[in-house]
């Protein structure tokens, strides 16, 4: 009898890097509101009071500076960081530094009748699903980004006093057999005001966010370790810098999968990195929803300029049903691997994104993230006999 443990973590939306990615999704937004066409790459960075907003933006929509930094401002706000007691708040200073995308680029992605749109950059991207949670997400991740949902919703009904915008966890699954057995260890640190009680801080924690998320996986030997340090009243940018696109692990598969490297938040889906990466759980969540397979990672590669991938790769850990070079073709068959066609059977060109960049990208209930759909089931089951 096989056994090991396996940890993955989630962080709130007040964490510094995931502040910044709500901010560039949010900007994204804004332009994909005015102008479905728009190619975006906004990258943020936060530190004390000061944020910088840079990257590339070509768009029919006209958005100027001051309504940028108004954007995230509201942003900011609405996380949390409202008061400048905690280090950093929505009056901050604000740099924007946005240029035009490269012509060299666009000449490659741009989307013309007589031409093909071509991928946004080389890259490779990787999607997962498996059977071990209803939304087909590996289970630590799971239950950290919905103990990350928890802790957020908490805060801002006041049912737990003294909560503050900065907070992570980590849930250690052990698994018996390949399969997920119990929650070994889970940890939470929650930025709180200065005056709580801590004992009866760490209490609630427990009882109130983590027992309801993961009640049917914790038993009397797992550990919790709450605010491990004893203290954690200075968070945020004041107690740490933030960047776009450096929580990529928590955005995707928490580690369990593996990833291509390229970041989602703040790039419109003509880039492959965010839009190939959507398609690739997309077509491994349907694959394992088929029963083709238990487990399934799908790796996708483009090159810049061009529609094709130029490689597709299958791996079921030894859980297909089908060979996996038989899964390939259905994969070739019966799904959009194209730019264009991927943008269009996704409907990823709408403002849709400032919602995925918190609490993960993926396994999650809303009709927006449509990369979930199962809509390919039946057709799979039909075309794998």
């Amino acid at each position: 009898m096989s056994s090991y443990i396996f940890s993955s973590e989630s962080v709130s939306e007040g964490h510094p890097d995931k502040l910044c990615d709500q901010i560039s999704d949010a900007i994204l937004d804004a332009y994909l509101e005015k102008d479905k066409n728009s190619r975006v790459a906004v990258e943020c960075f936060v530190k004390n009071n000061f944020l910088i907003i840079g990257g590339e933006i070509s768009s029919k929509a006209k958005i100027n500076k001051e309504e940028i930094k108004n954007i995230a401002r509201k942003k900011i706000k609405s996380i949390g960081y409202d008061n400048l007691s905690l280090g950093f708040s929505d009056k901050c200073e604000i740099l924007v530094n946005l240029s035009e995308q490269s012509p060299d680029i666009a000449q490659g992605v741009d989307y013309k009748k007589e031409k093909e749109q071509g991928a946004g950059d080389q890259g490779l991207m990787f999607g997962y699903a498996c059977k071990e949670t209803k939304n087909f997400m590996p289970l630590a991740i799971d239950l950290s980004h919905k103990i990350m949902q928890k802790i957020s919703e908490l805060r801002r009904s006041r049912e737990i006093n003294g909560l503050r915008p900065d907070a992570k966890c980590q849930v250690t699954v052990e698994y018996e057999n390949g399969k997920p057995k119990r929650a070994h260890t889970i940890v939470l640190s929650s930025q709180h005001d200065e005056d709580i009680d801590y004992s009866k801080f760490k209490n609630e924690l427990i009882e109130k966010v983590i027992k309801p998320i993961c009640e049917d996986w914790i038993d009397n030997n797992t550990i919790y370790h709450i605010n491990p340090t004893g203290k954690f009243v200075f968070g945020g940018p004041a107690a740490d810098t933030g960047l776009t696109g450096r929580k990529i692990i928590v955005d995707s598969y928490g580690g369990y999968a593996r990833h291509g490297g390229g970041c989602f938040s703040g790039k419109d889906p003509s880039k492959v990195d965010r839009s190939a990466a959507y398609a690739a759980r997309y077509i491994s969540k349907n694959i394992v929803a088929a029963g083709i397979a238990d487990k399934c990672e799908i790796q996708i590669a483009y090159a810049i300029g061009l529609a094709n991938p130029v490689s597709i790769y299958v791996e079921c850990f030894g859980t297909n049903k089908i060979p996996e070079n038989k899964i390939i073709e259905l994969i070739k068959e019966n799904f959009p691997l194209k730019p264009r066609q991927i943008i269009d059977q996704l409907n990823l060109a709408r403002p849709i994104y400032n919602k995925t960049a918190v609490f993960g990208h993926f396994g999650r209930n809303d009709s927006d993230f449509t990369w979930e759909k199962l809509d390919k089931v039946n057709l799979l089951n039909q075309k794998s006999l």
